[in-house]
């Protein structure tokens, strides 16, 4: 039976603030790939804000995932995002033996925490089992917190990093199984860079001019749009360009409406564009 390509995103569901699935599905769905979520959590804003409610998804994931399974449901891409404790890695980890097929792809984002710091919620022992995700992950997109706190190396003073350091780094993350690393978000004056490696490739290393500062859903936006692109086939760097460069457009638009960075990405005005 022909269908539309789809991905199964494993993450939190926020009512506000523009973040996770929020995000991932209308930016998959407007690239033309269906988007099924697996909710790991579901929020009324992000923790961003000063005040929020929460319910853990955790006890319902087996029995959702389990009638899937049942109701032979087949992805063309795996999409983790936002993940809150160690049962809920152990749980990606039997989804994607479950539902792995041969060209499926499994994108991880690692979303651990950002300018040298771990979000409040994790914990080493956190840390070490997400490190676990590398081993079933085909790209795997960390900023460079994320990337140090995976090899368990510190994070560089100032967050100032050269090129030959994140080629190191990248590659000492595709050793542990993944085909494709992109760093992302990489600081570099007043450009912003992202470090591509490939097995088997040199290296790329794309860069932009910052664009305003930072802002909830960034990160998620970029994964989904990678994820959708590479799914259909782009390559990576076509991917990874698309993402960057939609993301400063919609970047320049939050500027001008001079909205909170709590509110995230005013993507709603561009998805046609994608």
């Amino acid at each position: 039976m022909r269908r539309q390509q789809r991905i199964a995103l494993i993450n939190d569901i926020t009512g506000f603030g523009r973040c996770s699935v929020t995000v991932q599905l209308p930016i998959i769905s407007a690239l033309k790939v269906q988007a099924c979520p697996l909710p790991t959590a579901l929020l009324s804003v992000h923790t961003g804000f000063p005040l929020h409610y929460l319910m853990d998804f955790t006890p319902h994931m087996r029995p959702y995932l389990e009638n899937w399974q049942r109701n032979g449901l087949e992805f063309d891409g795996i999409l983790t995002g936002f993940l809150a404790s160690t049962a809920q890695i152990e749980l990606v980890l039997e989804f994607a033996q479950k539902f792995r097929r041969e060209n499926t792809l499994v994108i991880v984002d690692p979303v651990m925490g950002d300018d040298g710091k771990l979000y409040a919620s994790y914990t080493e022992e956190l840390c070490q089992e997400m490190r676990r995700l590398l081993s079933c992950a085909d790209v795997v997109t960390p900023n460079l917190t994320e990337a140090c706190r995976l090899l368990e190396i510190p994070y560089p003073q100032d967050g100032q990093v050269s090129d030959r350091d994140l080629r190191e780094l990248a590659a000492a993350i595709a050793a542990q199984g993944p085909r494709q690393v992109v760093i992302t978000g990489v600081s570099d004056g007043a450009q912003v860079k992202n470090f591509l490696y490939e097995k088997g490739r040199e290296p790329e290393i794309q860069r932009l001019n910052r664009v305003g500062g930072e802002r909830s859903g960034t990160g998620d936006a970029f994964a989904a749009i990678v994820a959708a692109a590479l799914v259909k086939g782009e390559s990576l760097s076509a991917a990874v360009r698309r993402a960057a460069l939609f993301i400063c457009k919609v970047l320049a638009f939050a500027n001008e409406l001079d909205q909170p960075w709590n509110y995230g990405l005013p993507f709603e005005e561009y998805l046609t564009e994608l």
